[in-house]
């Protein structure tokens, strides 16, 4: 581990974002340029000691989940992000493999879209980071690990509790979504891939994966139009667009509503209230 080459790089990365570049707002005047140690480490969900032990040079190697936080929180490119794992003692990542990077690209329109629910997903339908609009409407998945990331998995294996977001009558048209956009990231990247371990498992554990996997459907598909069911706000009919990586590895969905419709005014006041409980205030 090089530290003296991870905080100098740090620091260097840290001066160079502005709040709007990672999505806060300005405030009041600055002393200095870039980016506070404390919005750094919030971004990065550490404590603000453990960044600022970093870039003085003395704090313990990094972890490779805390790397991958720190690159997502300074909006490092996939070779910056490469850097930053060397010089902090380890091996760069698979770049196509790698579940925690977020490509910047994507991340900095997510930045910008406070007022609608938003999400980045992997090609194997890994949240990889949401907004609050969209923390309130799924619930926060972003904590979860191995396979239970995937929501692909957790559609299959927990479909009780996965499959309450959905009106019953969607739930086929979900479930082949599902395995035909498995598929496709298996087919790019090959049986001993994580769509390879993740196929397996499933067809293991699901009956209906199984049955669906053998009828080799492949294509990442989202449907334009649909209805998410909130516990609290009830039937919410969205419209749905996706914006993909070039390599289609990862994707940006964007949740809107007509304009003057109830839908409307259910997505304002998730914007607004966050990931809080709707019904908490008021309540017996």
């Amino acid at each position: 581990m090089d530290r003296a080459a991870l905080a100098d790089f740090l620091l260097n990365r840290r001066n160079g974002l502005q709040p709007a570049d990672v999505g806060l707002a300005v405030g009041v005047r600055r002393r200095a340029p870039g980016l506070r140690r404390e919005e750094v480490a919030a971004l990065a969900t550490m404590s603000t000691d453990y960044y600022t032990r970093l870039e003085q040079r003395r704090g313990p190697q990094p972890s490779t989940q805390m790397l991958g936080s720190l690159a997502r929180a300074l909006r490092l490119s996939a070779d910056e992000r490469d850097y930053l794992y060397r010089v902090a003692g380890h091996s760069a990542p698979d770049r196509v493999a790698d579940p925690d990077f977020v490509a910047p690209g994507l991340q900095r329109v997510l930045d910008r879209l406070t007022d609608t629910p938003a999400l980045i997903l992997s090609a194997l339908g890994e949240t990889l980071v949401q907004n609050e609009p969209a923390r309130a409407l799924f619930g926060e998945v972003e904590h979860l690990t191995g396979l239970e990331r995937s929501g692909i998995y957790r559609w299959f294996v927990h479909p009780v509790s996965e499959r309450r977001m959905y009106p019953a009558e969607d739930h086929d048209r979900q479930s082949r979504a599902q395995v035909a956009a498995l598929r496709a990231a298996h087919g790019a990247r090959g049986p001993g891939s994580r769509a390879g371990v993740l196929a397996r498992e499933l067809t293991r554990r699901s009956p209906e994966f199984a049955r669906l996997w053998e009828a080799h459907e492949v294509g990442r598909r989202f449907e334009d139009h649909k209805v998410l069911v909130h516990p609290e706000l009830g039937p919410i009919e969205v419209d749905c667009q996706a914006l993909f990586t070039e390599d289609e590895s990862q994707v940006l969905l964007v949740l809107t509503a007509a304009p003057r419709s109830a839908a409307e005014s259910a997505l304002q006041l998730l914007a607004v209230l966050g990931s809080q409980r709707i019904g908490a205030e008021g309540g017996s």
